[in-house]
């Protein structure tokens, strides 16, 4: 196996680690956002207050994109194990 096609399968990978959970930070992200804003304009001062929009906005997301995330994964490793002869020998 080439330093090229090493390179090349590392290079997919991170591909598809960040388009996979590009949805769900950017969800993250934006009620992060949304509640940071809250607390300035109101002047409500509480640190958990992020917390709990945020993992339930992460969990519809998730409920929302996971078949997506999951085909994807699924795709990604059904490529690595397809080629897994061309990898190993």
């Amino acid at each position: 196996m080439s330093s090229e096609m090493v390179i090349s399968i590392a290079e997919k990978a991170v591909y598809t680690t960040l388009l996979i959970c590009g949805p769900l930070l950017i969800v993250a992200l934006v009620i992060g956002l949304a509640v940071s804003i809250f607390q300035a304009t109101t002047q409500i001062q509480e640190q958990t207050l992020a917390f709990i929009p945020k993992i339930v906005a992460v969990m519809v997301g998730l409920i929302f994109f996971g078949p997506w995330m999951l085909t994807t994964l699924v795709s990604y490793a059904a490529d690595i194990f397809g080629n897994l002869n061309r990898f190993v020998g």
